[in-house]
C-alpha cells in the first residue's frame, strides 16, 4: 500500500487513489479510457497522483505546470507579444503495449503510403494520369509546388518526419483525423510533457515499465545523417523565428538533438551548396529539418516576397547537396480532400487496407460525392477541401447541423459554384480521459498526435506515445473540440522491463569534447548586443539612482552642486531616455527620472533597453540558462517608491551579470556577450570622465564620478586624505586593475579578440584587433594629469569604430561577406 508521512500523520495514497478511481468511473462513460483500460495500470497512475497531490488535486496540476515552466515550455498565439505557458495535465494517457503496437503499425503503413503517393505526384504522375487521383485535387491545392515536379530528392525520400492526429472512438477504434507532413509540430512538446509528468509522478516509470522516447529521436537523428553525403554532417533546424507559435519547442528540440538552430538570415547558398554564416566563416550545412512554411523557403523558387527563406536553397536541393526534411511540396497531402482517396490508394499501392482508417470523407469535386454531402448536410462536418477558407465557410469548418439558414444558403450557393473547394466528413465522437478541472476529476474528450520518423534502415520508427490534446468541455464530437485546453503525456506501458536509453553519453564514455561547436554569426550578434543593452540599461539606472538620491537629499540641505545635477540630467537626455527639463528643481528632476525609469513607450530608456534584451533572450533559448531567461522575462517593477524600483532593477542587473560571469561557459558566445558589455561600459566611462573629471571639476563632480563608476570604495581604500581630481581620473580612466575603468575594458576587449577565430594565417592583426591595439596604446601612454576631453572623445570614437569592425568581421549578413577576401567555404 502506497503511503507517505504528512504533518497530520500517515497519508494513505492507495485509499485516495481508490476513492478517486471509483468516483471517476461512476461519472465517466463506458467509452472512457479508464473504464475500458488496464485497471492495474490506472490504479498505479492514480496512486502516484495521490502521492504528488496529497488530498488536493489542484496541487498536482500546479506542480506539473511549474515543472513545465521550469523546462521552458511555451507557445505563442497569433497576435500575442509574449509566450503563454504550455498547459499540461498531471494525468497521463495510458496505452498498453499490445494496443500501441497496432497504432504504431498503422502509422508506419500510412507514412510509407504517403511517401509512395508523394513520389508519384512529383515524379511520373501515373496516379493523376489514370484518374486514381483527380487532377483538380492536385493542381487546385495551394500546397502543390510546381517547381518541385521532376526533381529527384537527396537520399531518395520525400518524407523523413510525419505526424498523424488520431481519435479514439467510444468503441476503442482509432481513426486518423488529420495528416501533418509539411512541418509537423509537437514532438518537442511530447518530450517536455514527459519530463514534466515524470517529475510530478516520479515512481510511475518504474511501476509501469514505460517505453522511452530517446530511441525514437536517436533513430531520427541517425536516419537524417545516413541520407547525407558527408560522414559527419552538420544538421540545422530551420526556424521561422521567435514569433512562430512553436518556437520554444523548436529550440528545445534543437538542443536535445544537437542540431544547429538557424533562421533563414543565418544561411546562404554558394556554388549550389548551403552554408551557415559563423564567426569562423561560412560552414557547410548538409541537412535542414525545416519548420517554416515550405512556400517561403526560397524566394527564387517559390514566393518572391519571402523574407525568411534562403535564395538558391532549392538549387542546392536539386543538386543533392542539401537534404530538406520534409521535401518542399509534401503539404499537398495534408488537404482534407486527399483523405477521400487514401483508402483506395492503400489497396491499390500496397495491397492492404489502412490499418488506421480515415474519418469517412467525401470530396465534393466529384458529382456523386457532392450529391451525398448535400443530401446528408445535417449529419456531416463541412470543411475546406484544401485548408483555405472558401466563400461558403468564412469561419472555417462547421457542423452542418449548426448552420443558420443564412449560412446554409451561402454554403449551398458556393458549393454549386465551386464544389471542388469543399469536403464532407462524418461526425466523429471521441473517447474521454481524466483531467483535473476545478480541483476535481472530470472526463474530457481527447485526440492523440503520433509521430513517425525515417530510421537509418529506411523504414519508419514510431514514437511510443506522442502527446494528447484534451478538450475544454464534455462535448465528445471531434469537430467542436478544436485545439483543446490541455495537453497530456502519453505513456505506453509494457509488461516487461524497459532498457534505459538516452541521447546523453553513457556514464562510462571516455569521449571528451571541449569545443561547443559552430557559432552562427546571428547568435554572436545577439549575444554582443545582449551585453550592450544590459550594460546600457544598468549605466542609465545608476545615473537615475544617483540623481534621485541627491534630489531627495536636497530637502535635508545636502544637495549636490546645481551644475553637477545638470550634468547628470544632460547624460539622461543625451541617452535619449527623456526630454530636457525646463528647470532643475526637485520636481523636474523627479519627473525626468520617472520618464527614464518607468515610461513604457520610450525608445532609449531603461524599459526600452530591458525590452530589447528580452527580445534577444526570446531567440536564444537554446543557448541561455532557464534562470537567465526568467530574469530577462521578468516584468518591470511597479510597486514601491522610485528608489525601491531602482533597487529592484539594480539587483536584477547584478543577478544577470553574476549568471554571465559564473555560469556561462567560456565559449565564443560568452566572449561576444562580454565584448558587448565591455564596449558599452568603455563608452560610458569615457563619457563620464569627460563630463565630470576634467580640469575645474568640483568635489561634487568627482564624488559623482566615483559613484557612477562604482569606484568609491576603491578610491577611499587608496586615498585617505580626501578627494582630488588626478587620482580620481587615474582610477576611473587609466587604472588597468580597476574592473570599472576604461583601461580595464579595453584590455579585456583585446584579450577576447585574441581568442576569437581569425581568417588570415599571415600573423597580422585583423581590423578589429588593430583597433583594439591602437586604443590600448592610447590609454597605456596617457597620463591622468594631462588627460584631456579630446583624448577621451577620441577613445569613444575608437570604441565605436571597434564595435563596427567587430560587426563587419563576425556578424556576417547579406551577400557582401561571400565576396570578402579570406572567407573560405568550408
Amino acid at each position: 500500500m502506497a503511503s507517505q508521512a504528512t504533518s497530520e500523520g500517515l497519508f494513505d495514497a492507495s485509499a485516495h487513489a481508490a476513492r478517486w478511481l471509483a468516483d471517476y468511473r461512476g461519472r465517466a462513460g463506458a467509452g472512457d479510457v479508464v473504464a475500458s483500460g488496464d485497471a492495474e495500470a490506472w490504479t498505479a497512475a492514480f496512486e502516484e497522483l495521490a502521492i504528488a497531490a496529497g488530498d488536493d488535486l489542484g496541487h498536482a496540476r500546479q506542480r506539473v505546470q511549474r515543472h513545465a515552466e521550469d523546462i521552458g515550455t511555451g507557445f505563442r498565439v497569433a497576435g500575442d507579444s509574449d509566450e503563454r505557458p504550455w498547459p499540461v495535465s498531471p494525468i497521463p494517457l495510458l496505452i498498453a503495449e499490445d494496443e500501441w503496437q497496432g497504432i504504431a503499425a498503422g502509422a508506419a503503413q500510412r507514412a510509407a503510403l504517403l511517401e509512395t503517393v508523394l513520389a508519384d505526384l512529383y515524379g511520373e504522375g501515373r496516379l493523376v494520369a489514370d484518374g486514381t487521383i483527380p487532377a483538380a485535387l492536385v493542381n487546385g491545392s495551394p500546397l502543390f509546388l510546381r517547381p518541385m515536379v521532376g526533381l529527384t530528392v537527396p537520399g531518395g525520400y520525400q518524407l523523413q518526419f510525419v505526424a498523424f492526429d488520431l481519435g479514439r472512438g467510444p468503441d476503442g477504434e482509432w481513426r486518423v483525423l488529420a495528416d501533418h507532413v509539411r512541418s509537423p509540430v509537437g514532438a518537442g512538446y511530447a518530450l517536455e510533457n514527459r519530463l514534466a509528468t515524470s517529475r510530478t509522478l516520479g515512481g510511475l516509470q518504474g511501476r509501469l515499465n514505460i517505453l522511452r522516447h530517446a530511441p525514437f529521436f536517436a533513430a531520427f537523428r541517425e536516419g537524417l545523417a545516413e541520407l547525407c553525403k558527408r560522414a559527419e554532417p552538420r544538421i540545422g533546424l530551420l526556424t521561422p523565428g521567435r514569433w512562430n507559435a512553436s518556437y520554444a519547442e523548436q529550440a528545445h528540440l534543437a538542443r536535445y538533438l544537437g542540431f544547429l538552430l538557424v533562421e533563414g538570415a543565418d544561411l546562404t547558398v554558394a556554388e549550389d551548396r548551403l552554408y551557415v554564416r559563423t564567426i569562423a566563416g561560412l560552414k557547410r550545412v548538409d541537412a535542414l529539418w525545416q519548420r517554416a512554411d515550405p512556400r517561403l523557403l526560397d524566394p527564387l523558387a517559390f514566393d518572391s516576397h519571402s523574407q525568411i527563406g534562403v535564395a538558391g536553397l532549392i538549387d542546392a536541393f536539386a543538386a543533392h547537396n542539401v537534404l530538406i526534411s520534409n521535401a518542399p511540396g509534401a503539404g499537398v497531402l495534408e488537404a482534407p480532400a486527399m483523405q477521400a482517396f487514401l483508402p483506395l490508394l492503400a489497396e491499390r499501392l500496397t495491397g492492404e487496407k489502412l490499418r488506421l482508417p480515415n474519418v469517412a470523407t467525401w470530396w465534393c469535386g466529384a458529382d456523386d460525392a457532392r450529391a451525398l454531402v448535400e443530401g446528408r448536410l445535417d449529419e456531416l462536418r463541412i470543411a475546406p477541401a484544401f485548408g483555405v477558407k472558401p466563400l461558403g465557410l468564412p469561419d472555417g469548418a462547421m457542423l452542418g447541423a449548426d448552420l443558420s439558414s443564412e449560412q446554409r444558403a451561402a454554403l449551398l450557393a458556393d458549393l454549386a459554384r465551386r464544389p471542388e473547394d469543399y469536403v464532407g466528413q462524418e461526425t466523429v465522437r471521441l473517447s474521454t480521459m481524466p483531467v483535473v478541472a476545478d480541483n476535481d476529476l472530470a472526463a474530457r474528450p481527447f485526440t492523440l498526435r503520433v509521430f513517425a520518423a525515417r530510421a537509418p534502415d529506411g523504414g519508419w520508427a514510431v514514437l511510443p506515445g506522442g502527446f494528447a490534446r484534451i478538450g475544454a468541455h464534455a462535448d465528445d464530437r471531434a469537430a467542436v473540440m478544436g485545439d483543446g485546453l490541455w495537453s497530456a503525456d502519453v505513456t505506453v506501458h509494457s509488461p516487461d522491463p524497459v532498457a534505459h536509453v538516452s541521447l546523453l553519453p553513457a556514464t562510462d564514455s571516455t569521449q571528451i569534447r571541449r569545443n561547443p561547436g559552430t557559432l552562427p554569426s546571428r547568435v554572436a550578434d545577439n549575444f554582443f548586443w545582449l551585453g550592450r543593452y544590459l550594460e546600457r540599461g544598468e549605466a542609465l539606472l545608476t545615473i537615475v539612482r544617483v540623481m534621485l538620491g541627491n534630489s531627495i537629499d536636497a530637502d535635508a540641505g545636502a544637495a549636490l552642486d546645481h551644475e553637477t545635477v545638470g550634468r547628470m540630467a544632460g547624460l539622461v537626455v543625451a541617452a535619449g531616455a527623456a526630454a530636457h527639463p525646463e528647470r532643475l528643481k526637485r520636481p523636474d528632476l523627479v519627473q525626468l527620472a520617472r520618464t527614464a525609469l518607468d515610461a513604457m513607450d520610450g525608445w532609449h530608456n531603461i524599459p526600452a533597453m530591458n525590452r530589447l534584451a528580452r527580445n534577444i533572450a526570446g531567440v536564444s533559448r537554446d543557448r541561455l540558462s532557464a534562470d537567465m531567461c526568467r530574469l530577462l522575462d521578468a516584468p518591470h517593477p511597479t510597486k514601491g517608491s522610485m528608489l525601491d524600483r531602482c533597487g529592484s532593477l539594480q539587483r536584477r542587473y547584478a543577478a544577470l551579470s553574476g549568471l554571465a560571469a559564473e555560469h556561462m561557459g567560456r565559449t565564443a558566445s560568452w566572449r561576444f556577450h562580454d565584448l558587448g558589455r565591455r564596449v558599452e561600459r568603455g563608452v560610458v566611462v569615457a563619457r563620464l570622465v569627460r563630463t565630470f573629471g576634467m580640469a575645474g571639476a568640483t568635489a561634487d563632480d568627482l564624488s559623482t564620478l566615483l559613484d557612477l563608476a562604482d569606484s568609491q570604495i576603491s578610491y577611499r581604500q587608496r586615498y585617505l586624505t580626501g578627494i582630488a581630481r588626478v587620482p580620481v581620473v587615474d582610477l576611473v580612466a587609466l587604472d588597468p586593475g580597476n574592473p570599472r575603468s576604461l583601461a580595464y575594458q579595453v584590455d579585456t576587449i583585446a584579450a577576447h579578440l585574441d581568442h576569437l577565430p581569425v581568417l588570415n594565417d599571415d600573423g597580422l592583426p585583423e581590423d578589429q584587433q588593430a583597433e583594439a591595439l591602437a586604443l590600448k596604446a592610447l590609454l597605456a601612454t596617457a597620463n591622468a594629469a594631462h588627460l584631456e576631453a579630446a583624448q577621451l572623445f577620441e577613445a569613444e570614437r575608437q570604441l565605436t569604430r571597434l564595435s563596427e569592425a567587430i560587426a563587419r568581421r563576425y556578424f556576417l549578413q547579406g551577400a557582401e561577406p561571400l565576396r570578402a577576401g579570406g572567407l573560405t567555404l568550408a
